[in-house]
Formats: C-alpha cells, structure tokens, sequence
C-alpha cells in the first residue's frame, strides 16, 4: 500500500526580502514522517498565475492527501491558520513578475469565497499547548498568498477531492525583523515546530474542536 502524501508549499522571497521564512521553514520538514503519512515540501513562485499552475501540477503528480500552503505575513506576530479564501486578486505591490492586478477575480466562475478544510481551531489549540504562538486568522490578504489558497479550494472542490487543504501566514524571522525595526519575529526552530504540531493534528483530528476563535476587529 502507498503510503499518503502530504504536500507543504512555502514561496520564494519577495519584495526585496533575501529569503522567505515560509520556503525555508516548510523545506526543513521534506520527507518528514507524519501520522502515516510522508511529507513533500515544494516551493511555489510568488507570481499570480504562475503560482496555481505549479501548484495544479503538484497536485496531479502527488494525489496528497493534505495539501497546506505556507506563506510569509510580515508584522504578524503569531503562526496564523486561516480561515477563509476571498476570490479577489488586489495587489499592493507587483509580485516577482511584475503583475499587479487590482480587483480581478481569481476564477470568473468560483464561488465568493472558500473556507479552509482543515480543522483550523483544534490545530491552534495543539500548537498554543506546546508552547506555540497561533491563531485563527479571518484574512489571507488579497496578494498571492490568497490566490494560492482560493486556487487551492477551488481545485480541491472542483475535482471533488477528499484531501484536505488551508493556508498558514508566518511571521517574519529574527533576521528579518532586524531589518525592518519594531516588527514582530518567531524564531525558525519555532515556526518548524509549529508546522509540525500542525500537520500533526490536521492528519489525526476528524472533527475541529468548537470553541471560540473569532476577532472582534
């Protein structure tokens, strides 16, 4: 019997950055043995378009299980599990490409919005409990980030698939937040830890735990 696949994606630096901290915690855990299952970490460009064809091409290769894309969210202070994918490309800045859409629909034909798949409450639970900042996030932005997310439920709908799949937002690492004074940073070990805890409880809890985790702002 094949043992499952689970696929963990990080992007390419961006914006000036010289890495990005979701590409360099998600590579740590490649060929990871988790829950029965292995984990096959791959980059995705930080280009519109170009991101969810890469990811599309995985997804047909690998037939995963679980899909979680991971991407960096700089002036966060905590790993954020998101909620929900908004079908809106509006970019503050141009990706790596140079593109910059502003108001477009990410799918003509997609629903509004997807909420993420995976148990997103329980999963920050598990992570607070060992000692890992985490929340669960209402906003996935309107950059690339968002794109791969809303690309990720639309294909996961649309093919009836019975994987999984969500997006989590890191923080900046320490030697980036040195560069930019006053932001907020987790350390690598941390966030490496934090995705583990996560895939942990997003490939063995059937049900998400109900309890609060909305904002008030």
């Amino acid at each position: 019997m094949t043992q499952p696949i689970i696929l963990l994606t990080g992007f390419e630096p961006f914006e000036q950055e010289p890495l990005n901290p979701s590409w360099e915690a998600v590579r740590a855990l490649d060929g990871w043995p988790c829950a029965g299952a292995s984990v096959t970490a791959r980059q995705l460009p930080c280009v519109f378009g170009k991101a969810l064809q890469v990811l599309e091409q995985l997804m047909e290769e690998l037939k995963p299980a679980l899909v979680i894309c991971v991407g960096q969210a700089g002036g966060r202070s905590q790993m954020s599990l998101e909620r929900i994918a908004i079908n809106v490309d509006d970019a503050r800045i141009a990706d790596n490409a140079g593109r910059q859409p502003v108001d477009q629909a990410i799918y003509n034909d997609g629903p509004a919005a997807y909420f993420s798949t995976l148990p997103i409450k329980g999963m920050v639970k598990a992570m607070r409990a060992a000692g890992v900042p985490a929340e669960v996030s209402q906003t996935a932005g309107t950059f690339v980030c968002n794109h791969v997310f809303y690309g990720l439920m639309h294909q996961l709908a649309t093919h009836a698939s019975k994987a999984r799949g969500g997006f989590i937002h890191i923080p900046y690492i320490p030697s980036q937040a040195a560069r930019h004074p006053g932001q907020p940073s987790l350390a690598l070990e941390t966030l490496v830890e934090g995705l583990r805890i996560a895939l942990q409880s997003a490939m063995t809890l059937q049900q998400d735990v109900a309890e609060g985790g909305g904002q008030l702002h």
